[in-house]
C-alpha cells in the first residue's frame, strides 16, 4: 500500500461525443472519460492509480506533477 498523497494536473475537454475527456499531462498516454465531470474526474483518479501501480511493479520512477496554479483577475 501507498501511504504519500500525489497530486496530479488533469485537463477536462469535451469530446466529439459529449462525453469529458481528461488527459494528465505528467503522465503520458493517461487518458480517460466520463459522461459527465463527476464520472470523468472518478475515472481519472482511477487511471492515475492504475498508471502508478505499473510504473511501481516494472521499478520505474514515479513522474511528479510540474503544474502549478497561477491567478489572474478575470
Amino acid at each position: 500500500m501507498h501511504n504519500s498523497i500525489m497530486k496530479y494536473t488533469v485537463i477536462l475537454e469535451e469530446g466529439e461525443d459529449g462525453y469529458i475527456v481528461v488527459t494528465v499531462p505528467a503522465l503520458p498516454g493517461c487518458v480517460t472519460q466520463g459522461k459527465t465531470k463527476e464520472e470523468a474526474l472518478k475515472n481519472a483518479k482511477e487511471a492515475i492509480e492504475l498508471y502508478l501501480d505499473v510504473l511501481r511493479e516494472d521499478n520505474e520512477p514515479i513522474p511528479q506533477d510540474i503544474g502549478t496554479e497561477v491567478e489572474v483577475d478575470a
